[in-house]
């Protein structure tokens, strides 16, 4: 068994592009929908507004993933995408605020901005994702998914809250907080493109077979194709359960709990985000040493003992606690999942498997509002929230008890040694 060594600082400096990703994404969700109340009254329109950008990743991610695979220039496969996407979305990101009623008093400027930023954001996300496993032998790439996934998240810690305290300085000055904290994250991004330009390389050859006597793996064996779609349904089943708690937890805290608020249910909601990100490190180690499947399923085990409660009883602390362990589940699940796909593709269609990857996610986040929403409607309240999440889950241990493969040859690099990768 070849033993391997985790380079943590190559890994840190290459998450930059997820880390931009993640800054954008996240200072959109919270601000763009205000943005757009000043033009429209529907919330359903603004809310089919919003997700534009995942009905983009479900078209486009796969193709753009799959270009990527197949291109070859002086600046590798992924490269050629980013440079220009990323820069263009920079730009079109610091525009959005002035396409406000206030600069430029018509609706169609804005919605030209954020349908060329939603669809110029699925050309590069495939590509970006795909250099960490270009870079990482697989044994090592639920560990370096964990260092993207802390990266991402610290990305959108930082575009909330240093979001909100621009916002707000730009707010007392100038009357209009947004055009500051936009810019920011455009200069951020244009930042972290820097750095991915200067420290980050793509191997010349990472789509050859290191035996040149053998050939680069393209087609699944039926077994694994089964895998395949296995892993990617129960992809979809938990990004369901989990899209449904991110979208209605502000209401099901505020029709459930007399007296809370908006801002007492975002407060309660960011328990669960700092410990997925605490635990998103960890997680790929669990997930390296046991296995990345056994992971995945002890992760949706957990979260449905933890949830299902919750479903039954109200109380608030029960909630937090339940939340504040959930986190560590979630990045059970979340970390070790892409690594499982990726291992299906060979080193030749990466940037396409991950296309596949982002469809089922992004089409569980198309289907799940909608079909929670309906549910809520019929039943009447929103304590049935976590037990809709928990049949999600349910139903996405189903069809990972069925998977054969996506698990790499276990590593012998410990987490001592990984971290010696910083020194490197």
């Amino acid at each position: 068994m070849q033993d391997y060594k985790l380079n943590v600082k190559a890994t840190l400096l290459l998450s930059f592009g997820f880390f931009a990703s993640q800054m954008a994404w996240t200072m959109y969700n919270s601000y763009v929908p205000k943005i757009l109340e000043g033009f429209l009254s529907s919330t359903f329109l603004i809310g089919f507004i919003m997700v534009i950008d995942n009905i983009f990743g479900v078209l486009f991610q796969p193709l753009f993933g799959k270009l990527s695979d197949n291109t070859r220039s002086r600046f590798g496969r992924r490269m050629p995408y980013i440079l220009i996407g990323l820069p263009v979305c920079a730009v079109l990101f610091a525009f959005i605020p002035y396409m406000s009623s206030v600069y430029m008093q018509s609706f169609f400027p804005l919605m030209l901005v954020l349908i060329l930023f939603t669809f110029i954001m699925s050309i590069w996300r495939s590509p970006v994702i795909a250099i960490m496993p270009d870079l990482t032998p697989g044994p090592l790439r639920s560990q370096a998914n964990g260092i993207v996934n802390l990266m991402g998240g610290i990305g959108a810690i930082i575009a909330l809250q240093a979001g909100g305290i621009l916002y707000n300085y730009s707010l007392g000055k100038t009357g209009d907080g947004y055009p500051l904290p936009f810019l920011t994250v455009a200069i951020s991004m244009m930042a972290a493109l820097l750095i991915m330009i200067i420290f980050v390389r793509e191997p010349k050859n990472a789509y050859e077979p290191e035996d040149k006597t053998k050939t680069v793996k393209v087609k699944l064996e039926k077994n694994e194709k089964k895998s395949l779609f296995l892993i990617l349904f129960g992809i979809f089943f938990w990004f369901a359960g989990y899209n449904a708690i991110e979208t209605f937890f502000s209401l099901y805290i505020t029709n459930t709990y007399e007296g809370m608020t908006a801002g007492d249910s975002s407060m309660t909601l960011a328990i669960f985000s700092l410990t997925f990100l605490a635990f998103a490190v960890p997680a790929g180690f669990i997930g390296a040493r046991i296995g990345r499947r056994k992971a995945i399923l002890i992760g949706l085990s957990c979260l449905i003992i933890l949830f299902f409660p919750l479903a039954l009883f109200t109380n608030i602390w029960l909630t937090r606690g339940c939340l504040f362990l959930g986190g560590f589940s979630w990045a059970m699940v979340n970390v070790n999942s892409l690594p499982m796909v990726v291992r299906l593709s060979g080193e030749a269609k990466i940037g396409t498997f991950i296309g596949y990857y982002y469809t089922f996610s992004f089409s569980s986040q198309i289907v799940s509002p909608v079909l929670f929403g309906a549910i809520r409607d019929f039943v009447g309240h929103y304590k049935v929230l976590f037990l809709y999440a928990c049949i999600a889950f349910a139903l996405a241990i189903i069809s990972l008890i069925f998977v054969r493969h996506g698990e790499d040859t276990a590593s012998k690099t410990s987490a001592a040694e990984v971290l010696d990768g910083l020194g490197d």
